[in-house]
């Protein structure tokens, strides 16, 4: 029962956080990444906690990436550009789908170490 409960708060919290974002689509934030895989990055907006998506042919124009599953990252294969997680970035706030309760985010930058 306890994990029934938590699972119900995640999920409440999280369509909380989407039906927030959906009134401020097309509006950028400061955000760091939080997770990484081979579809893409997550990322977390500093100013609010909101976590989304970033697909990977989102992140840079006439690039692949590889997932490097050692260091959890994605590396450019032309640029030899890194995404890793704790990276902070500049995103744009794309879709908000509250059936989901999934967000998704445009990559804009990536502020540099």
């Amino acid at each position: 029962m306890e994990q029934l409960a938590t699972a119900a708060e995640r999920a409440s919290i999280k369509y909380k956080q989407v039906e927030y974002m959906s009134e401020r689509l097309g509006e950028e934030y400061d955000a760091k990444i939080s997770g990484v895989t081979e579809a893409g990055i997550y990322a977390e907006i500093n100013e609010n906690h909101c976590e989304g998506f970033i697909a990977v042919r989102f992140l840079a124009a006439d690039e692949t990436f590889d997932f490097d599953d050692k260091s959890y990252c994605l590396i450019g294969r032309k640029s030899h550009h890194r995404f890793s997680i704790g990276d902070e970035i500049r995103i744009k706030v794309a879709k908000a789908n509250l059936f989901r309760k999934t967000l998704d985010f445009d990559f804009i930058k990536k502020y540099s170490k």
